[in-house]
């Protein structure tokens, strides 16, 4: 089963194809969009808010890339990597 992980303090140059290379050092990652993500400020699509998703076709690959990335230098910065956590809905914030 596929499993996605949060990627945190991304470099701001850093975009999806170097996030995926950097990534498949650990397993195979899945196609397309879906498997390396720099999530990009919505005002400013150049820009990078300094995370991303990765996501692992397998669950033990995605347990790997955690030991092996987080805390880890890419780019300059130590990464924070860990599962992703399904965001709340605005409404269950109040």
């Amino acid at each position: 089963m596929a499993k996605k992980l949060y990627v945190g303090n991304l470099a701001y140059q850093v975009d999806d194809a170097e996030l995926r290379k950097h990534f498949e050092q650990a397993g195979e990652l899945m196609d397309g969009e879906d498997g390396a993500k720099v999530i990009k400020d919505k005002f400013n699509e150049d820009k990078s808010r300094g995370f991303g998703f990765v996501q692992f076709k397998n669950d033990d690959d995605a347990e790997k890339a955690i030991e092996m990335f987080n805390e880890k230098d890419f780019a300059g910065r130590d990464l924070v990597v860990n599962e992703a956590q399904d965001r709340p809905n605005n409404r269950d914030r109040r």
